[in-house]
C-alpha cells in the first residue's frame, strides 16, 4: 500500500504536479537538520531565551528518538524496496540513514509543531506553523524519499517529544536544582542509544550482483549525530543556567548584532572547525564530538561571549 501511494505521488510529480517541485523542495529544505538548528539557535539568541531553549531541548531529544527508531526498525528507503520508485534527484542527496521514521518530518514536528502546540503564541501563528510542519512532511512523499508511515511516525514523534519537553521544563522550573539530574539521565540515554547503534547487528541484504544493498553501520551515523547534539545541549544548558544567565531582554540593536555575529560564527564553527575535526578524527567519535561542539557553541559558548562583550555597553 505504501509503495502504491508513492507511485501515485510520483505520477503526480511527473505530471500535473510538476509545477510544485520548487515549492516542495523548499519546504523540504526548511525541514533539514542544519536549517532547523540555526533557526532554533537564532530564536534562542535574539528573540526569546526561554522559547529558544524549549525548541533546542525538544529538537535535540527528538533527534535521539529518531535515531533510536531508525536503527531499531532498519527500514530501507523506498527506491531500495521497489525499483519503480524514482525520487527527485536533489532530494535523494539529503536522504541519509534508514527510512523510518522520516528525519525531516521529525524536525518539522519539533520546530514548527513545537510552536503550534504552544498556547501562548497567537492562533494565526500556531495554525501557520502547523501547516508548515504538515507541508514539510508531505514534501518527503512528493519527492519520493519517504513512505506515508515514515512521515506520520516522524511528525508524531517530533510533536510528542515537544509535548513532553513542555512538561519537563515546567518540572525543572519548580525544582531548579534538578537540572543536574536531567542532564545526567539525558547523558545516560544518549550513551545507551549510541552504544546500541554501534553494537547491534544490521540487515545484510544483497542485490542480484552480490552487492550489499545498505551498509547498516553507515546508516547509524544519523543516530550518532542525534546523540552528539543532545549531549551538547544538556551540558551547555546546565552551564548556561548556573553560570551565565543569558537574556534576550535587550535592545533591538543588540539583537541584530547577535543575529549577525551568531549566524556567521556558528557557520564558521560548524563548517570549518568541525570539518577539521572530522578529518583528524573520522568515524563515530568524530561525528559525536562535532555535533556536540555545534550544540555546545549554541547553548553555552556564544551566550558566554555575548555576556562578556555586552556587559561594558550595558554598564555605560
Amino acid at each position: 500500500m505504501d509503495i502504491r501511494i508513492l507511485l501515485i505521488w510520483q505520477e503526480f510529480r511527473n505530471g500535473p504536479g510538476a509545477c510544485l517541485l520548487k515549492f516542495m523542495s523548499k519546504m523540504s529544505y526548511i525541514g533539514e537538520m542544519s536549517t532547523v538548528l540555526i533557526i532554533a539557535a537564532l530564536i534562542y539568541w535574539c528573540v526569546s531565551r526561554s522559547f529558544g531553549m524549549y525548541l533546542l531541548m525538544g529538537w535535540s531529544g527528538s533527534r535521539v528518538v529518531n535515531g533510536f527508531l531508525k536503527v531499531t526498525a532498519c527500514v530501507y528507503r523506498p527506491w531500495i524496496r521497489d525499483a519503480r520508485i524514482i525520487p527527485d534527484s536533489e532530494a535523494i542527496k539529503t536522504a541519509t540513514g534508514y527510512s523510518f521514521p522520516s528525519g525531516h518530518s521529525t524536525n518539522a514536528g519539533a520546530l514548527y509543531g513545537g510552536g503550534a502546540i504552544r498556547k501562548e503564541l497567537a492562533k494565526t501563528l500556531r495554525v501557520t506553523l502547523g501547516i508548515i510542519a504538515v507541508l514539510i512532511a508531505l514534501s518527503r512523499n512528493y519527492l519520493g524519499v519517504h513512505t506515508p508511515q515514515d512521515i506520520i511516525a516522524g511528525l508524531g514523534s517530533g510533536v510528542l517529544v515537544m509535548w513532553l519537553t513542555v512538561r519537563l521544563i515546567a518540572w525543572v522550573d519548580k525544582h531548579p536544582e534538578k537540572d543536574i539530574l536531567v542532564m545526567w539521565v539525558g547523558i545516560a540515554v544518549c550513551a545507551a542509544v549510541a552504544v546500541f547503534a554501534a553494537v547491534k547487528p544490521y540487515p545484510s541484504d544483497y542485490d542480484a550482483a552480490g552487492n550489499l544493498l545498505v551498509d547498516g553501520a553507515k546508516m547509524a551515523f544519523d543516530t550518532y549525530k542525534g546523540a552528539g547534539w543532545c549531549l551538547g545541549f544538556l551540558t551547555g544548558w546546565v552551564l548556561e543556567r548556573r553560570y551565565i544567565g543569558f537574556s534576550t531582554d535587550v535592545s533591538m540593536m543588540t539583537r541584530m548584532t547577535r543575529l549577525a555575529t551568531g549566524f556567521l560564527s556558528y557557520y564558521a564553527v560548524s563548517l570549518i572547525l568541525n570539518s577539521l575535526l572530522n578529518s583528524w578524527l573520522p568515524g563515530i567519535a568524530g561525528t559525536i564530538i562535532s555535533c556536540f561542539i555545534q550544540m555546545f557553541y549554541i547553548t553555552f559558548v556564544f551566550p558566554w561571549c555575548m555576556k562578556r562583550f555586552e556587559r561594558p555597553h550595558s554598564d555605560c
